[in-house]
């Protein structure tokens, strides 16, 4: 016990520029299981620090633990709670607990033995919780986005804004624009975001392209099989698939297309496509009569946030796809975005949106919201594109 302490003690002070995500504010502090998920890259580790030191700072009743250590391994998860709670533990903050055999079984034994202990725990994306049917019923669960633009334009310039929701931003663009204005500069920082600032790790880290390739394919390597059992042998052809989803997005999806690409079948295709989109590596996009659950074929798919799409096309990057990606990439996490043949994007189901560069919004019909790029400033039904990252 007294080297996870001193190791929870160690990353606290590794931990020297905490940033603070929205998603604080959002969990419910009263639950007694949380289950935070996302991305390689996110941040999730570091979200689990920030709690302790937002709301347990001192406190030696909250405890951080990755569930790799090797007490955990040699002892089992459910009797090492158990030592805690009996020494007086109140808050246990489990990270990558996906990792650990039977994870969900003992988390649901801990909720009924344990009944003033917390566990906060984070988890892959890929791994269905709200299903699981030993949590789906005590679990409170939460996805931890990478930065939008809103929170990446705060890191780099020390200034607080609010967030908006699309309907706000719809009806009142023009005032909430000009907020901003008297603070930054946003187009200022925007190419940016597009590049890198995603992932909180570019804080740290030099060559981003290099990060995030290296989390591409742990993702596509090691994340996906473990969770899907997938034999090691068909790995070339998830990336085969992720590439050719990276630099072909113009048409819609055909499946008998990629199915001959990479040479499996069409149901394999699908199953692969809706991996990558449970890694967050894609997005998928359907009519609004058929739920991505359904089984049936998605209508567009997109790479999953423009940084990503940055490293993986390199120099191929059309910059009509990167301005659909950063859309996407702010308004899946808040809202329902779904295919439609008379824009771009169907939000919410009750907003035809169509993103487009500079000069080309005024040629589209009025009852479509247009994301320009490009413009600071936008007027009636035409808005700043940039704006779109202030929705969480």
């Amino acid at each position: 016990m007294n080297s996870l302490v001193s190791t929870h003690h160690t990353l606290l002070k590794e931990r020297s520029s905490a940033i603070r995500r929205g998603l604080m504010d959002r969990i419910n502090r009263k639950s007694r299981l949380i289950a935070v998920k996302g991305s390689r890259g996110v941040g999730k580790t570091n979200f689990l620090l920030d709690y302790y030191r937002e709301y347990h700072s001192g406190e030696p009743t909250c405890l951080y633990v990755n569930i790799n250590n090797l007490f955990i391994a040699h002892d089992g998860l459910f009797h090492f709670a158990a030592y805690f709670y009996k020494l007086g533990g109140k808050v246990l903050l489990l990270d990558q607990v996906h990792k650990y055999p039977e994870w969900d079984k003992e988390l649901k034994a801990c909720y009924d033995a344990f009944p003033d202990l917390q566990i906060i725990f984070t988890s892959s994306s890929i791994v269905r919780i709200k299903s699981n049917p030993y949590l789906k019923e005590v679990v409170d669960m939460y996805n931890l986005s990478g930065l939008s633009f809103r929170e990446f334009l705060e890191l780099e310039t020390g200034e607080k804004f609010s967030v908006y929701s699309f309907e706000d931003i719809i009806g009142h663009h023009e005032e909430i624009v000009e907020d901003i204005l008297g603070k930054v500069r946003p187009l200022a920082f925007f190419s940016n975001y597009l590049e890198y600032g995603y992932y909180p790790i570019y804080l740290e880290q030099k060559s981003h392209i290099d990060y995030l390739l290296k989390n591409v394919n742990l993702t596509l390597e090691f994340d996906i099989p473990y969770v899907r059992q997938i034999e090691l042998k068909y790995l070339v052809k998830l990336k085969q698939l992720l590439y050719i989803a990276a630099i072909d997005t113009n048409s819609n999806v055909n499946i008998s297309k990629l199915s001959a690409a990479i040479g499996v079948s069409r149901a394999t295709v699908l199953n692969y496509l809706n991996y990558m989109k449970d890694a967050r590596l894609l997005t998928l996009l359907y009519d609004t009569d058929n739920d991505d659950d359904s089984g049936k074929k998605p209508k567009k798919l997109y790479i999953h946030n423009p940084n990503l799409l940055n490293a993986v096309c390199l120099d191929e990057v059309d910059p009509a796809v990167l301005r659909k990606s950063f859309f996407l990439s702010q308004l899946c996490p808040v809202g329902q975005i779904h295919y439609t043949d008379h824009a771009d994007f169907l939000v919410d189901e009750k907003y035809k949106v169509s993103v487009c560069q500079e000069g080309k919004g005024r040629k589209l019909e009025s009852s479509v919201i247009v994301m320009e790029d490009m413009i600071e400033r936008g007027k009636g039904n035409v808005i700043p594109l940039w704006l779109a990252g202030f929705t969480y």
